[in-house]
């Protein structure tokens, strides 16, 4: 397959590339910055070659402005437009093309549900409550228009764990220094995922012409926050006492904290076991044992 590739620098979409390019796909990347071999496109005001973007198989769509940290207005601004805007602009591009993929894969996250305590959540699941749940369903309304012309899929990611980047990085940083705890509560639940397992599943979806629309990308076994930091800690042989008050959360991060840190999702990834995808990674004390 030939596939245009959105945040191919990112933390997915380098391990993603590198994934598909082995198993024989032609990856291209669709950048702001032209460079060679590579796709141009600046989505504000709209500046690109419809031409470049003929002829793929698929599309990926993984580009957003990063969400984890304090949500000011402006911040607030960046991230819609990031996810919306652009989106509804790659959408309109690939919507009047003479050879439309096949396939578009745009992102999402869990935080569609909003926060809904210990409620198992599937697929089927209503949108929740919020500005994080709001953006996640303007974020997937942008690419409607396609449907009729193609197969279209959305991932909605749990928090992503690797050793390379993100969350957990910075996580066993604090924790290998000794400041590792619960976050609130401890009581949420925390619908974690392998960065192998969403480099999979997305492989999956490419192969699968029976998926489409939301697709959680989690693994099966969420675990509460409590729980997760007690394993990290055990792993890493290191103490977690601390405790960090959601109060204390909420003054320091804001909206953020509420609705990324101390709301509860359990999100099953239904749609992915119907279609026979086998997670590396379904438990999360393997996972641990395994990188540390």
């Amino acid at each position: 397959m030939r596939i245009l590739l959105s945040g191919s620098s990112g933390l997915i979409g380098r391990s993603l590339a590198a994934f598909l390019e082995t198993q024989g796909h032609t990856v291209i990347p669709l950048v702001r910055r032209a460079q060679e071999g590579s796709v141009f496109w600046d989505p504000a005001p709209p500046d690109f070659r419809a031409e470049d973007f003929e002829g793929f198989d698929a599309v990926i769509h993984l580009a957003g402005e990063n969400i984890a940290s304090r949500w000011s207005k402006a911040k607030k601004k960046r991230l819609v437009e990031s996810r919306c805007r652009d989106t509804a602009v790659l959408a309109q591009i690939l919507l009047k093309l003479k050879q439309p993929p096949k396939i578009v894969i745009a992102a999402s996250a869990v935080g569609f549900y909003g926060d809904r305590g210990e409620e198992v959540l599937t697929e089927r699941s209503a949108k929740g409550v919020g500005f994080l749940s709001d953006l996640c369903a303007e974020w997937e309304a942008a690419t409607e228009i396609l449907k009729p012309r193609m197969r279209v899929a959305h991932t909605r990611f749990g928090p992503v764990l690797s050793p390379e980047g993100g969350a957990l990085k910075k996580m066993v940083s604090a924790f290998r220094w000794g400041f590792g705890g619960k976050l609130g509560t401890g009581r949420q639940f925390f619908c974690w995922v392998a960065l192998e397992d969403v480099v999979g599943a997305i492989a999956h979806i490419l192969a699968t012409p029976e998926l489409s629309g939301p697709v959680n990308v989690v693994a099966p076994h969420a675990v509460t926050q409590g729980a997760f930091t007690k394993s990290l800690a055990k792993q890493l042989h290191r103490p977690a006492f601390f405790s960090f008050p959601a109060p204390i959360l909420k003054f320091l991060l804001g909206e953020m904290a509420e609705e990324m840190l101390l709301a509860s999702a359990h999100a099953i990834p239904e749609r992915l076991l119907e279609t026979g995808y086998r997670f590396r990674y379904p438990l999360l004390e393997n996972y641990l044992k395994q990188l540390f």
